[in-house]
């Protein structure tokens, strides 16, 4: 049987990258739908539009765009309306234009994407392109085109619990020196990397990663992807209790009634 296949992103729906991905989603299955907001939603993070009306505007066969709407409202509209009582196998966010790595990932668009996927009950998987910023590279898609679509397929072969999406990152190394696919924590930072960043008009600023945290963990995404050749793959979890404080906290919590 065939996967049904949703895609979004959150560069917008006429992001190159989001072409990017429906070219690896044609090499898996030929029931690919589109819903994408229509602008750039970057760091968007889950968030949801309430209280204010959304328009669905069909741009082709099998593409829509959702007007102001984030990914997470992409997703919803796409599940549970656009596929109507089919939704899809799999949900596939990106390809972003630029790495999604560390704690930067709790606003990214991209990952919310993928997990209301798997919130939908899809399996899903946020894809980005990383980007030498320091060297000031325009963009090569070159890695997530070559490898896409064996890495999503070596993912669903492996498929775990349902609570589980997944975060891929490809490196800006040339295509011949990707030494093959790392599973890696993401890198918890010390405290968050967003900073207030001045602007050059005067009272107004910007937020904004200034710099890259430190010290990095070696072996976990942000290192490995920004000074290795490996596709970093980091499996994520929907279920967000910390058992072993809720463990150690049952019944030990004081409770004086004031009635």
């Amino acid at each position: 049987m065939s996967l049904r296949i949703l895609l979004t992103n959150d560069d917008g729906v006429d992001a190159p990258g989001l072409q990017v991905l429906l070219g690896i989603a044609r090499q898996l299955s030929d029931d690919v739908w589109v819903v994408a907001p229509d602008g750039n939603q970057s760091g968007a993070g889950h968030r949801f539009t309430f209280g204010r009306e959304l328009s669905l505007d069909k741009r082709g066969e099998r593409t829509f765009a959702v007007r102001g709407g984030s990914p997470a409202d992409c997703v919803v509209a796409g599940m549970t309306f656009v596929l109507g009582e089919e939704p899809a196998d799999l949900v596939l966010s990106g390809v972003n234009n630029g790495q999604n790595l560390g704690d930067i990932m709790h606003c990214s668009g991209t990952v919310a994407g993928a997990r209301e996927g798997a919130l939908q009950g899809a399996f899903g998987i946020a894809l980005s392109q990383a980007v030498n910023y320091s060297a000031g590279l325009d963009i090569d898609w070159t890695n997530a085109q070559k490898y896409g679509v064996d890495v999503i397929r070596s993912l669903i072969e492996q498929k775990g619990a349902r609570d589980t999406y997944y975060n891929v990152n490809f490196p800006f190394c040339p295509p011949a020196e990707v030494s093959g696919i790392r599973v890696v924590p993401h890198q918890r930072f010390s405290r968050s990397p967003m900073r207030y960043y001045p602007s050059d008009n005067a009272g107004k600023f910007f937020v904004a990663i200034p710099d890259t945290p430190r010290p990095l963990d070696k072996e976990a995404d942000f290192h490995l992807l920004t000074h290795g050749d490996s596709i970093t793959v980091t499996p994520l979890t929907l279920r967000q209790t910390d058992v072993e404080t809720a463990a150690r906290l049952d019944g030990q919590l004081p409770f004086t009634s004031r009635g």
